[in-house]
């Protein structure tokens, strides 16, 4: 029998439709039920494709004994995290504030019967562990929670109402301090510090790629010549494309790595992921030439639209799991392969194995994950690729969440932009689905955050979504020359402002839940650093002042933090140096700026613009003025240069 979340759009939701749990969806009915019942609240929060939420719901929300605590005492509410960030955000900040560290998901929440929370936990299983500190087990838990609600626990409603005033007082950054470009050399301190030097990234494990860190590299560098910099990124990028968080195989990327030599993945692949790295080893082949590159970014970019596409829009996430195994569909057993192999008449099958770090005991669990130690992939491995391909095609393929997410779609609109100043295909592909995607979401002057193919749009819009739609409506105007775009991208920008900004600060969202907006670089780069790049590219396209107040008040607000740990924060970093440098804008006629466009993407100035003029040179322009003009795209490097 299902639950009241059959009626739900979220695929994350229908999942957990037919649990023995009676779960509500997020809303009034379930808050005043909880009051007028004098129960306590289980809020649930986690996603479609994570792994631990499914072992969750295995474990604890098919378990009966839990389904029946759980459904007499109190009244339990679902939550996607990615329809809801919101929400999520929130209480992720409840997660922090209790046990003094960062979250994940699943999140598991209890609150009063006025919804106001004392406890927080992540994936909790239904037995106790013995000998464990956080061994208690759901159903212990549940029944002791019950209990004191049941007998109203004066220390439980005490600490709930320390915490829900906690959580209200609004925080402000210490003093000012004088935005500087020095604070790039404590950024590079400070990675250095947490650099991992044998495989690359900045962690051992888990390891997650860490693409705003790894973009602000490519910045320095390209800034300051900084040889150090450009070692950890392409080391780091070198060492990822060997295979295993990236797959060999259908392209694309998995979340991230469970060990440091990224090869053994957490299987589930990410929008955000992909549309940011895309973008990343797009910009790396422009930088430095190194034609692997530019075959990750545009097998990232055809395994979405193969896989993970449809009516030119991207689906968010594909799972980790599929039947009933984390990596099933991924992975390879010695045997196949080889027999594989000899069937399509390969000789020194052992070797081409060997090569692909395949064996008879594995390297995942007994089976195989394809990986390249040396980080060499043979010629023949395309047509191997075909044969490994079509191994996968027999199995079940992993769930997929179709949720169109206008932030992540963004992103990945940015990303083939980019990737359309190399190959024009993919400018294409990125005309037809920013167009598609501002139809979908912007329904009646109102911009929403999350939809399905062919449902009507619920959830608004929050900052990320306006945030990363400007930044790619920008990127369509540089690559088309078409004012639409500029003049969506400052509504967007506008209403943003109205919205979400007060003096320096930016709000999340403004709903029921006015929580404010990161500037650290977390899951994904922050929405405060993208605006303050919208900002700034608004500045010198429309020749409009006002955005760049905007911008360097929010730079402003944040100085202190950022000089002290500009680490934590890598997208804020470039959009402060980009402030300080100033961006410069190419002009030129239509016809060369079109059959230019790769030339020009390999400038290495990282700030810049294009503008169609009737010039038949190229001008050089910065905010104020035009300083000089060439007819040839091999001088502009030295021009700006010498415009310092």
């Amino acid at each position: 029998m299902s639950n009241r979340l059959e009626k739900e759009d979220s695929p994350y939701l229908q999942q957990h439709k037919q649990n023995p749990v009676e779960w509500y969806p997020w809303g009034d009915e379930a808050f005043e039920k909880a009051e007028a019942e004098n129960k306590a609240i289980f809020i649930s929060i986690g996603y479609s494709s994570c792994h631990w939420c499914h072992v969750m719901e295995e474990t604890v929300f098919e378990n009966k004994e839990c389904a029946d605590i759980l459904n007499d005492s109190f009244v339990c509410i679902k939550v996607d995290r990615e329809e809801r960030p919101d929400i999520d955000k929130h209480y992720q900040e409840v997660y922090s504030l209790l046990n003094r560290r960062s979250g994940g998901w699943p999140t598991s929440i209890f609150c009063t019967p006025q919804n106001k929370p004392f406890f927080a936990g992540t994936y909790i299983p239904p037995e106790s562990r013995a000998g464990s500190i956080e061994g208690m087990g759901f159903i212990e838990l549940t029944k002791i929670i019950s209990s004191k609600i049941l007998q109203n626990d004066e220390q439980v409603y005490k600490n709930a109402d320390e915490i829900q005033n906690f959580l209200q007082k609004q925080e402000h950054p210490e003093k000012a301090t004088v935005l500087s470009e020095d604070f790039r050399k404590n950024f590079m301190l400070q990675v250095k510090n947490n650099y991992e030097t044998k495989d690359g990234g900045f962690s051992t494990s888990p390891k997650f790629p860490h693409v705003s860190t790894l973009s602000t590299l490519l910045v320095i560098d390209k800034l300051y010549d900084d040889t150090s910099a450009k070692a950890m990124l392409v080391h780091t990028l070198n060492s990822m494309k060997k295979g295993g968080i990236y797959d060999l195989v259908d392209g694309g990327f998995c979340r991230y790595s469970v060990d440091s030599k990224w090869r053994v993945p957490h299987f589930e692949k990410m929008l955000y992921d992909n549309a940011l790295l895309c973008e990343l080893y797009a910009k790396a082949y422009l930088a430095y030439g190194d034609e692997t590159y530019l075959s990750i970014a545009k097998e990232i970019a055809d395994f979405w639209y193969s896989f993970m596409s449809e009516d030119d829009l991207f689906y968010s996430a594909s799972d980790a799991d599929s039947e009933g195994e984390e990596g099933t569909y991924f992975i390879y057993s010695y045997e196949e392969v080889y027999e594989a192999l000899k069937q399509n008449n390969y000789e020194n099958i052992e070797h081409i194995l060997k090569k692909m770090d395949i064996s008879k005991d594995g390297n995942f669990e007994g089976k195989n994950i394809i990986h390249f130690k040396d980080g060499d992939t043979p010629k023949e491995f395309q047509n191997i690729k075909t044969i490994l391909q079509k191994l996968r095609t027999s199995r079940e393929y992993p769930f997929i969440d179709k949720k169109i997410q206008t932030s992540w779609s963004a992103m990945m609109i940015k990303a083939l932009f980019v990737l359309g100043n190399i190959d024009a295909k993919y400018k294409k592909r990125a005309i037809k689905s920013i167009d598609v995607l501002v139809k979908t979401i912007y329904i009646d002057e109102k911009l929403y955050h999350t939809t399905l193919i062919d449902k009507k749009p619920k959830i608004e819009a929050f900052l990320e979504d306006y945030a990363f739609l400007a930044q790619a409506l920008i990127e369509a105007y540089d690559a088309t020359a078409e004012e639409l775009y500029l003049i969506q991208a400052q509504r967007f920008t506008n209403i943003a402002l109205e919205r979400f900004f007060y003096k320096g600060s930016w709000n999340f969202s403004d709903g029921e839940f006015q929580t404010k907006a990161d500037i650290a670089d977390n899951t994904y780069t922050s929405c405060v650093s993208i605006m303050v790049g919208v900002l700034n590219s608004l500045a010198i396209l429309l020749e409009d002042e006002k955005y760049t107040h905007f911008a360097f008040l929010t730079l402003e607000y944040n100085s202190h933090e950022l000089g002290k740990r500009p680490v934590v924060y890598p997208a804020m970093l470039k959009e402060m140096l980009r402030y300080l440098k100033g961006d410069r804008i190419i002009k030129s006629n239509v016809l060369n700026l079109n059959n230019n466009s790769y030339e020009l993407s390999r400038l290495k100035y990282p700030f810049l613009h294009k503008k169609v003029t009737k010039d038949i040179d190229y001008l050089v322009c910065s905010k104020n003025s035009c300083f000089d003009k060439t007819d040839k795209i091999t001088k502009i490097d030295d021009i700006i240069r010498n415009s310092f």
